[in-house]
């Protein structure tokens, strides 16, 4: 392999495994020797630091790591501090479209509903702050009542729940012949 392949190699292994990786492990990969895969490292480390990249390699015992260079985290700060954009994935959103018309409402309401577990789609709308703990259902074990946060109001344009689309009655006498053939379905299997 060609120095500049092994480095390319080296590099593509360093920015994915994203931790240190050994020596080792390098070496074994690009199909060199310990010291030639110390001393191409060392090199990458030189022409990083004469180009004036914004990241680097560094050392550490016998392992190295590509990282940001120190000087470059006040720009990595700012990219941080900026809002993020949440799209929500069809399951997360059919989950908050059931909470937000039934709240308050329990995972296993929720989960009866849908017809699959919503563990992930509700504890990703707890993360965007859409969704929020509300209490806990008087009845055994106590379960955890879901509803909506303020901030989905913001991000719906809505002032208040009395603001959400009323459900189109015939659509929801659709649904609800959909599921009672389902249910027949699954009995009959």
């Amino acid at each position: 392999m060609e120095l500049r392949q092994t480095e390319a190699a080296i590099e593509a292994i360093l920015f994915t495994m994203g931790d240190s990786v050994e020596l080792g492990k390098i070496a074994k990969a690009v199909e060199q020797d310990e010291a030639t895969t110390r001393k191409i490292l060392h090199g990458m480390m030189d022409k990083y630091r004469q180009a004036d990249r914004g990241i680097q390699i560094i050392e550490l015992e016998d392992s190295f790591q590509l990282c940001t260079k120190r000087e470059m985290y006040e720009y990595l700060i700012r990219v941080a501090k900026q809002p993020k954009k949440v799209t929500l994935t069809d399951v997360a959103m059919e989950t908050l479209s059931i909470i937000a018309y039934k709240q308050p409402i329990t995972k296993a309401e929720i989960e009866k509903i849908r017809g699959v577990k919503c563990d992930h789609a509700v504890n990703k709308l707890i993360e965007y702050n859409l969704v929020k703990e509300l209490g806990r259902l008087d009845a055994p074990g106590r379960p955890i009542l879901f509803g909506t946060t303020e901030e989905f109001l913001r991000n719906f344009g809505v002032q208040s729940l009395d603001e959400l689309p009323a459900p189109n009655p015939v659509q929801v006498e659709d649904f609800k012949a959909e599921a009672e053939e389902e249910v027949q379905l699954k009995l009959n299997i």
